[in-house]
């Protein structure tokens, strides 16, 4: 009678595999879980402008210094919300691959974030 399993592979490591798996997934959740509680903080322009997000890539705040509101450039402003967005979802994104890659081993598995 032939084995079940994967050619080459006895069927008890196919277990072993599942539940790894399983494993990695809940640990997953688990981290996903607390990514979306923590925060990174962005500041630009000396703290003009500073831009908080979250591990879910969410802004959750932005906050202006008076000082730097004129309305006479308007693009000044504009570039500081800008670049401070940007470095604030980089930093987060920098948090989740660090976190990620704690728990893949360094591995890089594509679509886990």
């Amino acid at each position: 009678m032939a084995k079940k399993g994967f050619p080459g592979m006895m069927p008890g490591n196919m277990n072993n595999i599942l539940k790894q798996a399983q494993k990695m997934q809940q640990e997953m959740e688990k981290m996903q879980g607390e990514l979306e509680s923590k925060e990174v903080e962005a500041s630009v322009g000396g703290g003009a402008v500073i831009v908080k997000a979250n591990g879910k890539k969410e802004i959750l705040s932005v906050s202006i210094k008076p000082e730097v509101v004129d309305p006479d450039d308007v693009e000044m402003l504009e570039d500081l919300v800008l670049s401070a967005v940007n470095e604030a979802l980089r930093l987060a994104d920098e948090m989740v691959n660090s976190s990620m890659s704690k728990l893949t081993g360094g591995m890089n598995i594509p679509g886990m974030f």
